[in-house]
């Protein structure tokens, strides 16, 4: 967990959405979506609350593509960011376990369908760049295999706007 808070310390600000896209089949050598392990989901949400708290981050868990890939964030973000909550519940063969995780250790936690988040993790080819802002930046760890799944990342930054005369503060 280090590193991951190392590798995107400086890629986000505080109140910021955090994406944790996970597939615990994945991690546990099966296919995604089809050998759903509830106990590494709670795990991994478990480290992430934690992490994302210490970095006044907002936390959001993306479920599988059986709830179209909405998440579960804590009902503030939702209302901060004014994002439509959705009639859901994550439940392990429609949503995964990491989502329902999220849905058990959150404050309150509401469904959402989309976000705009700075950054995230994807555990197992789950695809979160649906909820990344553009640009989308990749994330390379060095410990990228979690079980049997691999890990990426997704960080982005401003779009660079004009031509050849502009200036950027980066």
């Amino acid at each position: 967990m280090e590193e991951v808070e190392d590798l995107f310390h400086d890629k986000v600000t505080q109140d910021d959405i955090f994406v944790l896209g996970c597939s615990t089949s994945e991690i546990a050598g099966g296919r995604i979506g089809k050998a759903s392990r509830p106990e590494f989901g709670m795990l991994l949400v478990k480290a992430l609350v934690e992490k994302t708290k210490k970095l006044n981050l907002f936390l959001a868990v993306q479920g599988c593509e059986h709830i179209n890939r909405s998440l579960v964030i804590e009902r503030k973000a939702a209302i901060k960011y004014d994002l439509e909550i959705v009639s859901v519940i994550p439940a392990l063969h429609a949503g995964g376990g990491a989502a329902v995780a999220a849905y058990q250790l959150f404050e309150d936690p509401v469904m959402v369908e989309f976000v705009s988040a700075s950054a995230g993790i994807d555990i197992g080819e789950t695809h979160i760049g649906m909820h990344i802002k553009h640009v989308q930046i990749p994330v390379r760890f060095e410990k990228n295999q979690l079980g049997f799944a691999r890990v990426n990342g997704l960080s982005s930054r401003p779009k660079l706007i004009g031509g050849e005369r502009a200036q950027y503060s980066h």
